[in-house]
């Protein structure tokens, strides 16, 4: 009886092992460390576990056992740069606005190039006067500022080309002419400057020496062609570009200050080597910026009715 008594008594006091969880926090309680589970309690999961909204009931569940799943997690999130509500919105269409003016942009650019390459004679009137009939561009060879052979056609193929016949000593129309066109052209900028040739060719050959002639147009444009050449050479050039020949004279005779008359006007001759409009002495800077930009464009200027 002693002996059952005793057995029952130590079976009582034996330890019991605890499956149950350690107790859950009160709420609104904080937690200062983590939970220690008792023994043959499952792991607790590392620090930064998620943490359930109120149930139904309104007890507070604790995942504390789940891992996290990162894709559902972020399925509902606004993706990573973007704002919700209306600043979201705005942001969603301005990328497509962004892409229709670019469109449209690319569109009118198309079109201003068709436009461009199937252009013929314009009806806008044109600073210069038009010639009634093309002129070939003159088919000779003279002496450039370095002293070596110029063919006319050959170095000029390609471009534009303005020609003009005075002389370096000239006190009115060869500084104006010269100097008007070349501020028309740094005005207008490299994508016109390049496309055109401008050559003066001498008719004062007793005085404009190669050397002459290079120090008088580096004062207006290092890139100006000038030519010289013998007084045959010369007037037969003049008689090819369809301009009176130069003359001494007087000042009244010549219509100038200088003793040299000669031509006044500049001939524009296109890349297909034919003139169809001079400008006269008088042509103003404005003048050359909006003709210039118009026949490197593709407008021919040719004789209208009304004109």
């Amino acid at each position: 009886m002693q002996a059952a008594a005793r057995a029952h008594s130590a079976s009582s006091t034996a330890p019991i092992a605890d499956h149950r969880l350690a107790p859950f926090p009160r709420m609104g309680a904080q937690r200062t460390g983590p939970a220690v589970p008792g023994p043959g309690a499952p792991a607790l999961p590392a620090q930064g576990a998620t943490a359930a909204g109120r149930g139904a009931a309104g007890t507070v569940a604790v995942a504390m056992t789940l891992p996290v799943d990162d894709e559902r997690a972020s399925e509902g999130a606004a993706p990573q740069g973007t704002v919700d509500g209306p600043a979201g919105g705005a942001s969603g269409r301005r990328p497509r606005l962004q892409i229709t003016l670019i469109a449209l942009g690319a569109l009118a650019v198309v079109v201003i190039g068709l436009l461009a390459a199937t252009r013929g004679p314009s009806e806008e009137p044109w600073a210069g006067r038009i010639l009634p009939e093309p002129q070939e561009k003159p088919d000779l060879v003279l002496t450039d500022t370095s002293g070596k052979p110029f063919d006319l056609r050959d170095r000029t193929a390609g471009h534009f080309t303005v020609l003009f016949f005075g002389y370096t000593s000239c006190p009115d129309v060869c500084p104006i002419n010269l100097g008007t066109l070349d501020t028309a052209m740094e005005t207008l900028g490299p994508q016109v400057r390049d496309q055109v040739d401008v050559v003066f060719v001498s008719v004062d050959p007793a005085t404009d020496t190669p050397a002459v002639i290079r120090e008088y147009l580096d004062r207006f444009d290092t890139r100006f062609i000038g030519l010289t050449g013998t007084p045959d050479q010369l007037r037969a050039a003049q008689e090819a570009a369809k301009v009176p020949p130069a003359e001494e004279g007087s000042a009244e005779s010549t219509g100038s200050s200088g003793t040299i008359g000669h031509a006044t006007q500049m001939i524009v001759y296109a890349p297909d080597d034919e003139a169809r409009i001079v400008y006269p002495f008088g042509t103003r800077q404005s003048d050359w910026t909006r003709d210039l930009p118009r026949l490197l464009g593709g407008d021919v200027p040719v004789e209208t009715p009304e004109g």
